[in-house]
């Protein structure tokens, strides 16, 4: 008589990879064959780099940037491969000390974030600048009754030899001022400039010129700007990309993208668009 207890299914071994016999990189490398992935196409699909999806298949998480970026490409890869990314992550946070503790910046952060006061038109200073105008234009205008007034006068008293004729003084008109562009849309042509500012948070980024030479690599911390020039193409990786802004050869780039997300980007001489 055989037993009624079924094999579990492969999908139900996908949503629960991680025990005490796989690693996390066996697991997603696992499930990523199991799916019929190959690493380049998990690469193209999460924007993850290759040597770093081959590190974590080797569970060798060093080339992550840390902690906060190891968890969310375990994230991305979990998702790409079709694994419940929670358990992954728990187990990471198992491995290595706990899931980090949140830094004492994060509610100033999220008080700097509520703030829409800057952004709204500032009445009271335009009502201000109003009521000056037109207190200068009634002072001025007395001003110059009264000088009619005065010479007036003058030419009723007794006829002078000469007759003396009073110059009018004409107000000097306020030449408008010139239109001067910004420092960064005076960017040169016939390159590539590309200028980063963490606005919100911190975020690691590598930058790479065409040659493959490395222009940055590290963390530009909240406030910070960074500015790179190449004859051909700037290639950037955006650890955090969520927090930063961005201009391309003196264009806005206005695509938003996601806190803990990693972009791959690439920009030449031409429009500001991403490779």
């Amino acid at each position: 008589m055989s037993i009624g207890n079924s094999p579990e299914s492969p999908e139900d071994d996908r949503n629960f990879p991680a025990d005490d016999r796989d690693s996390i990189g066996r697991a997603l490398q696992q499930a990523r064959i199991a799916a019929g992935l190959t690493v380049d196409e998990v690469s193209a699909s999460t924007r993850v780099r290759i040597p770093i999806v081959h590190a974590i298949e080797e569970d060798d998480f060093t080339r992550c940037g840390g902690d906060v970026y190891a968890r969310g490409h375990i994230r991305t890869l979990a998702r790409a491969v079709g694994l419940d990314p929670a358990p992954l992550v728990e187990q990471y946070d198992a491995d290595h000390g706990g899931r980090p503790a949140p830094t004492p910046a994060a509610p100033l952060f999220e008080a700097e974030r509520i703030r829409p006061e800057p952004r709204r038109p500032n009445w009271t200073a335009a009502m201000v600048a109003a009521i000056v105008a037109v207190v200068g234009f009634v002072g001025f205008t007395m001003f110059n009754g009264n000088d009619t007034t005065s010479t007036g006068a003058v030419a009723e008293g007794p006829a002078p030899d000469k007759k003396t004729t009073t110059p009018t003084t004409k107000p000097t008109k306020t030449p408008k001022p010139v239109p001067t562009g910004s420092a960064i849309a005076a960017v040169p042509k016939d390159k590539v400039t590309v200028k980063l500012t963490a606005i919100d948070d911190k975020s690691w980024i590598s930058a790479k010129a065409s040659d493959g030479k490395l222009l940055f690599d590290g963390l530009l911390l909240k406030g910070e700007s960074k500015t790179f020039q190449d004859d051909e193409r700037v290639d950037l990786i955006l650890g955090n990309a969520g927090p930063i802004e961005l201009f391309v050869n003196g264009k806005k780039i206005e695509e938003k993208f996601e806190s803990g997300a990693v972009e791959r980007l690439s920009y030449t001489k031409g429009a500001p668009e991403s490779g």
